[in-house]
Order: C-alpha cells, then sequence, then structure tokens
C-alpha cells in the first residue's frame, strides 16, 4: 500500500467522519426559525437602519435625500466640539450614568443574595414579582405616578417631610436633588428584573458546597463571601462590562419625562441633547454626528473594560 492510497483512506474516513452540515440545520429547523425571528428583527430594525449613520458626514437635506446630499466630512463633528452647551451635556451624561453604575449595578446582586436566603417559597416569589413589576412600566407612566408623589404641594412624601417640621423638597426642581431622585427611581424600576440572572445563577450552583461548608462550621454570611460570590463571579464580570459599555448610553425616556427647565443645567443629557436638536430644531446632520459620537465611546469603552477585565482575571466577553 502506497502513501496515496493511506492519503486517500484517510480522507475518506475524515469525511466520514464530518457531520453533514446542512443535515444538522434540517434536524434542528425548527430552533432555527425561532432563532431567525431574532435575526429578521435586528437586521430590519438595527442593522438596515446603520446606513443614515452617513448623515453625520453629509449637510443633509430633505428634498435631496440621504443620498444626494453634500458630503461636508468631519464639520458636524467641529461644531459639536466647538459648541458651549456639549460640553455641558457631555459632563451630565457622564456624571449621572457613574451615579447610576455605582447604585444600580450592585443592588440587583444583594437582593439576589438575599432572595437566595429566602426559605419560604411562597413569600419569596412574592417578591420576586412585585420587584420586578415596575419594569413593565414605561416611563411616560412612571413619569406620571413620580410627579404626583413627589409634588412639594400636594405629595405623600413632602406632606410626611412636612409633617416633621422640615420645609417641603422640589425633587424634580431642585438641581441639588434632581440626580438623586433619577438614580433612585432608576433602581427601584430596574432592581427586580436585573436580579432575575444573578438569581438564576445562584440557584445553579452545586447545594453539596453549601452542605460541605457548613459542616466545617461556616454560617450563611461565610457561604454567600465563599461560594456564592465566587460561583456567580463570571456572570458579575459579565455584566459590569456591558452596564460599563452603557456608561455613556442615558436613559433618554426616564430624563425626558422628568426634566424640565428649572433643572437643564444638571438634567440636560446627549440623548436629549441630540432629540432636541435633530427633531425640535431639525438639523438631523448634527444630531446624527452627536449619536454617533456617543456609540463610538460606548463601543470604546466595552472594549476597554472586556481587556482590563480579561486581563486581572480570567472572565470577559472573548
Amino acid at each position: 500500500m502506497n502513501n496515496i492510497d493511506v492519503t486517500r483512506r484517510a480522507r475518506t474516513r475524515r469525511a466520514r467522519a464530518r457531520p453533514n452540515i446542512f443535515k444538522e440545520y434540517w434536524k434542528y429547523r425548527y430552533l432555527f426559525l425561532l432563532l431567525s425571528i431574532g435575526l429578521i428583527y435586528y437586521v430590519i430594525f438595527h442593522y438596515i437602519p446603520m446606513y443614515g449613520i452617513i448623515i453625520a458626514f453629509k449637510n443633509y437635506k430633505f428634498r435631496l435625500g440621504i443620498s444626494k446630499s453634500p458630503w461636508i466630512g468631519f464639520e458636524n463633528f467641529a461644531i459639536m466640539f466647538r459648541g458651549v452647551d456639549f460640553f455641558n451635556v457631555f459632563r451630565n451624561t457622564i456624571v449621572i450614568s457613574l451615579y447610576k453604575l455605582v447604585a444600580t449595578f450592585p443592588a440587583p446582586i444583594i437582593l439576589a443574595l438575599l432572595l437566595n436566603e429566602v426559605k419560604n417559597k411562597a413569600y419569596k416569589k412574592t417578591i420576586q414579582t412585585i420587584s420586578y413589576l415596575p419594569h413593565f412600566l414605561s416611563w411616560v407612566i412612571l413619569a406620571g405616578v413620580f410627579m404626583q408623589l413627589l409634588s412639594p404641594s400636594q405629595g405623600p412624601i413632602n406632606l410626611i417631610i412636612k409633617s416633621l417640621g422640615f420645609k417641603p423638597i422640589y425633587f424634580l426642581g431642585n438641581p441639588k436633588w434632581f440626580r438623586s431622585t433619577l438614580v433612585a427611581t432608576s433602581v427601584w424600576k430596574s432592581i427586580g428584573w436585573e436580579s432575575i440572572i444573578y438569581i438564576a445563577s445562584i440557584s445553579s450552583i452545586n447545594p453539596e458546597l453549601y452542605e460541605a461548608a457548613y459542616i466545617d462550621g461556616a454560617n450563611r454570611f461565610q457561604q454567600t463571601l465563599k461560594i456564592t460570590l465566587p460561583s456567580i463571579a463570571p456572570v458579575i464580570a459579565i455584566m459590569f462590562i456591558l452596564n460599563t459599555g452603557s456608561l455613556i448610553n442615558d436613559d433618554f425616556d426616564q430624563i425626558f419625562n422628568l426634566y424640565n427647565t428649572a433643572v437643564y443645567d444638571v438634567a440636560d443629557v446627549i440623548s436629549t441633547y441630540a432629540y432636541r436638536m435633530g427633531l425640535v430644531q431639525m438639523q438631523y446632520s448634527f444630531s446624527t454626528a452627536v449619536g454617533l459620537f456617543k456609540n463610538v465611546i460606548s463601543f470604546s469603552l466595552i472594549l476597554i473594560t472586556n481587556y482590563i477585565t480579561s486581563r486581572f482575571s480570567e472572565y470577559g466577553i472573548w
């Protein structure tokens, strides 16, 4: 038997061992059909509209359309950085996002750890349901609710404050209180929903680890520190990377429905600024440039955070 025959037989064995990719797709065709719905959604509503990014580099004229509008290069970005209002808007975005990151990131982890200690299943499910229900309410509805609750004249919170002998607080009209109100309402709305992924991660931990720790004399707090937190560390790392990437992606719905002219100096952020420039003042090219700048910064933050996390630990997105 010569070398040619050996090579041919080896190729034949590899070809037989290699699964037919089309048969595999056909075998799981219904799963791929479900997956295709999500893919079609992202293609239509997320990828195809990316064509409009070129407006940022054009002097867009509605009557000429996107393709025929004249190119102006980076002029819109130059105008953006020369603008007096932009740096204040950028600072507000970073400050509010940092406040939210510090408050909203650990909150669902703490809630998940506390719920893990609850042994009464009915009580535990009730708390879970109550905590994540606000996620399904839009900020349009919640803004009206909070305006009534925080009203300085008739709001129940200020009525309690006045009954204690203090002056009413203008939570939504005082620049000193507005950012704190944003963070508090954001935590209230998101804490339950974001805790679901941590609760799921905790439920996958091997119960024998807790039993062994209990036999060794570890109390519940020590078990949380030595078993629970290290076990969900990969999930925490990934969520931290994603949350850092959204550091500059301010919550437009929340701020737009809660802010007013009295708090513009501390509440006007990139998304509301882009909305005002684009839809109100009809500066479409400039507004697109502002939005593109924000997205580039967000993507850069994800890359940097993932690199740092992967460098100093074994966890990361890739």
